[in-house]
């Protein structure tokens, strides 16, 4: 019997900071509404979504702040690079984010983008609450420690 290979999914941008400023809570995978210039821009990978988030108009989650740069061979057909790109979601899934975005104060924060192994641009965002500073700097002494631990661990070997 053959064995299942992985999904052949191509990371374009990743959104590392992420899990140190805010506490991820459920995630959720999104398609993203592009046009085609950005389509080649982010398979180049000039993709960045560092500080970019999600926010709910008009019963519709919009990404914002996601920086797609302009394809040079575009010419005149080319994008704004940091235009309101719109997310594909159940209408089930957006009603549930957009109800903690009002209820519970929480963000939507994109996690990273990639393209599937259909070759559909998606987006993986998550729920998350925003750390306070001790949280972040608990989060960081945990790193140092797992990281001194794995060291002295090695020396001992």
């Amino acid at each position: 019997m053959a064995s299942k290979s992985e999904p052949k999914s191509k990371l374009v941008a990743d959104n590392r900071k992420a899990r140190f400023n805010y506490a991820i809570g459920e995630t959720f995978e999104a398609g993203i509404a592009l046009t085609g210039s950005e389509v080649k821009s982010m398979r180049a990978g000039k993709t960045s979504i560092s500080e970019s988030y999600a926010s709910a108009r008009d019963g519709e989650l919009w990404l914002l702040n996601a920086n797609i740069s302009e394809y040079k061979q575009a010419g005149r057909f080319n994008h704004a690079p940091k235009r309101p790109r719109k997310l594909l979601l159940h209408k089930r899934q957006i009603n549930k984010l957009m109800g903690a975005i009002e209820r519970e104060g929480m963000t939507v924060v994109p996690l990273k983008i990639y393209f599937n192994d259909r070759g559909r641009a998606k987006v993986e965002i998550a729920l998350a609450k925003g750390k306070k500073l001790h949280d972040k700097r608990e989060t960081e002494k945990k790193r140092d420690w797992a990281r001194e631990r794995g060291r002295l661990l090695r020396q001992k070997e």
